[in-house]
């Protein structure tokens, strides 16, 4: 029996942990009345499915591919780049789903599902494609038949999950409000690296004792997990709205052509996705010469080389916190943005310089400052894209934000792989001269390469800076959920 008018521990414990939300709760600042956190979170699968699909096409089956079914490596590069050719269509993609006009007024949730389906057929057949493709089918079957099966695979996969992220990120937008709307943009790439780390794990495990039944089991059990957490994703997200059926009922829809012209014919509309590609490009080209220039350069260990990972991550965190406080004050997104671009000029130097004073603390230090200007420069363009449209476009715009940046990046990094081996092998045959006739040699021209997009990068955006924008950016407060892919 109590014998004071407190309340019990249980329910002062709830009443504490209510109080800590806003402040210290992942992504509870990205909640709204009209977005709750737990409806939030819901819509946020689709990106972990998104995410899932990345990691097992460019991970998980990338090595299945090379080691276990002895494809040759070009093929397999062929297959993974095959997705990257939806990239372009994003744009597209995310008009249509700014015009769509369903019998219940829906304009996302058929985009959403339709890529959803893609991708679960796409996986379903995966599997036995790969198995063809590496001769171990039970059927004979002529020559070409398996990489043309294993590559409509690969780009009905990469189809629909851009389809289904592209219409996502724009049904977020629309259901957040104004205040909170760049935060939930933010969840949801955050979302799509967890599912993209979570899934790798989980991969990993399962095919530690591989077999062509295993990869089966797996790769198809990936297609039903994504329809399951699409399916939880969208129910009763996009309320119907058959009064928008009947309002726009005789009225012609608009064409695409028309509304991208207009959109693209605004000088800051091209200047910026320039920028966004350029700098995407810039930060992305070094991605996969890091950990080997750590290794064959630095004489790394595999240890220290993966712990690079999280620096460049830790740097993003840093370069977050920083942004979180300058748009907080107002501060233009491009201007941001610029200020990334330009942070990156040293710590590009700084792991050029690594190797020839031996010094592998000052690597570490660089690609540390490569992380926060990635950070600082990602936070700016996400920030400046969300207002480069009316809202009954955001989708448009979006999607060709998403289109350039994916674009960018994978060509970025198939680029960087490229120019290394090629300058290498010119540098260590003695092709450039004694002075270059070292390995090193291909890793310095990519990083040498990356300075000179970011000097192209500022070069662009700078006009965008200096005149005031037809835009006006308000002070908008961040937190942790703000962090982008």
């Amino acid at each position: 029996m109590r014998t004071s008018g407190r309340p019990p521990v249980g329910v002062r414990m709830i009443q504490a942990w209510s109080r800590l939300g806003p402040r210290y709760l992942p992504f509870a600042d990205a909640a709204s009345a009209d977005l709750p956190l737990g409806r939030l979170i819901r819509l946020s699968l689709f990106q972990v499915s998104v995410g899932m699909a990345t990691a097992l096409i460019v991970g998980t089956l990338n090595r299945v591919m090379i080691v276990e079914l002895g494809v040759a490596a070009w093929l397999v590069a062929l297959m993974v780049a095959l997705p990257l050719l939806a990239a372009p269509f994003r744009a597209f993609t995310g008009f249509r789903s700014d015009t769509h006009r369903s019998a219940f007024g829906w304009r996302r949730v058929p985009y959403i599902w339709t890529g959803t389906m893609l991708q679960f057929f796409g996986l379903a057949v995966m599997p036995f494609a790969l198995l063809v493709l590496s001769g171990q089918g039970a059927v004979p079957v002529p020559a070409w038949f398996g990489p043309a099966v294993a590559a409509i695979a690969f780009l009905v996969v990469g189809v629909g999950l851009q389809t289904a992220q592209t219409a996502g990120l724009a049904l977020a937008t629309d259901q957040a409000s104004d205040e909170t709307r760049p935060r939930v943009v933010a969840l949801m790439y955050v979302m799509l690296l967890a599912g993209m780390v979570g899934s790798s794990f989980g991969f990993s495990v399962l095919l530690a004792e591989f077999s062509p039944q295993r990869l089966v089991q797996v790769v198809q059990g990936a297609a039903l997990l994504t329809l399951a957490l699409n399916g939880v994703a969208l129910w009763k997200q996009e309320a119907r709205d058959p009064a928008r059926v009947a309002a726009l009922r005789g009225q012609p829809e608009p064409a695409f052509l028309p509304v991208w012209r207009r959109f693209i014919r605004n000088g800051r509309a091209r200047r910026f996705l320039w920028s966004v590609g350029l700098g995407t490009a810039a930060f992305n080209m070094q991605d996969i010469v890091l950990e080997p220039y750590g290794g064959e350069i630095l004489r790394l260990s595999v240890g220290q080389t993966s712990a690079l990972t999280a620096l460049l991550a830790g740097g993003s965190l840093i370069g977050f916190a920083l942004s979180a406080r300058r748009l907080a004050a107002g501060v233009d997104p491009l201007r941001l943005a610029a200020y990334g671009a330009l942070a990156g000029l040293p710590a590009f130097s700084a792991v050029i310089f690594a190797a020839p004073l031996d010094a592998p603390w000052l690597f570490r230090l660089g690609s540390l400052g490569i992380g926060f200007a990635g950070g600082v420069f990602s936070v700016g363009t996400l920030s400046a894209a969300m207002r480069m449209e009316q809202r009954e476009f955001v989708g448009l715009a979006l999607g060709a934000w998403g289109a350039v940046q994916a674009t960018a990046a994978g060509l970025s990094v198939a680029a960087g792989g490229a120019l290394r081996d090629l300058i290498s092998g010119l540098a260590t045959h003695g092709a450039l001269g004694a002075a270059l006739s070292s390995p090193v040699t291909g890793y310095s021209m990519v990083y040498h390469l990356e300075m000179l997009l970011l000097f192209i990068t500022l070069v662009a955006i700078g006009p965008l800076v200096g005149r005031r924008s037809a835009v006006s950016y308000t002070p908008s407060r961040f937190g942790l959920s703000d962090l982008p892919g």
